[in-house]
């Protein structure tokens, strides 16, 4: 009897990922090509064969889908993979590389849904808070990564944690990849070895 219901459980859970699987699917879809303001619950749960209060029920709204859609671009098992490597390092310098790769792999699994990101901030003013949000968890992601550099001496004497951590989320933030890859151009090795080097001279004391 046990077994059967950890069948069914382990059922339900896969029954319910491909449900949400196929919600973003959808969605994305459908941004894309009509514009997130244009598209509806009702509409996407049409389409994905689900019923609307399905939807709300997973992602409570068209803007919870969104952020979804961001979160998921990069696996969170890759992403992990990327936060225990940097973790391993011993080397300082090593560590802001390891950023820069991180910061560089995110954000070309995101690229995608750059324009649909951008196009909802423009258009939709809510989801503006979202975007603001999502930077916010951003910059505290990076708190115990810069806490423990500093702590071990290794940035500039005149650099204060707060100043450090203000210069991190700022150059590993979207739009500088945004401006760099999509707008100029630039392939994403050159950009993350740039970033990397940017890092290490801003950040890293010389001795």
């Amino acid at each position: 009897m046990p077994k059967k219901r950890a069948y069914n459980s382990e059922s339900r859970k896969a029954q319910s990922q491909n449900t949400k699987n196929r919600i973003l699917s959808v969605s994305k879809e459908l941004f894309a090509s009509k514009g997130f303001e244009k598209v509806t619950i009702e509409e996407i749960a049409q389409k994905a064969e689900v019923s609307s209060p399905s939807i709300y029920a997973i992602f409570q709204s068209k803007r919870g889908i969104l952020f979804a859609l961001m979160d998921e671009a990069l696996a969170p098992e890759k992403f992990e993979a990327l936060v225990e490597t940097g973790k391993k390092e011993k080397s300082p310098g090593k560590r802001l590389e390891n950023t820069s790769r991180m910061t560089r792999q995110l954000y070309d699994a995101e690229r995608e849904q750059f324009d649909l990101l951008r196009g909802a901030s423009l258009l939709d003013p809510v989801f503006k808070e979202l975007e603001l949000e999502k930077e916010r968890r951003r910059f505290q992601r990076q708190e115990e990564f810069v806490q423990t550099m500093y702590a071990e001496k290794l940035f500039k004497k005149d650099l204060s944690l707060e100043r450090v951590r203000d210069i991190l989320w700022a150059f590993t933030g979207r739009d500088l990849y945004r401006m760099m890859v999509i707008e100029r151009d630039w392939s994403s090795n050159d950009y993350e070895q740039w970033l990397a080097k940017l890092l290490i001279e801003t950040l890293l004391k010389n001795d």
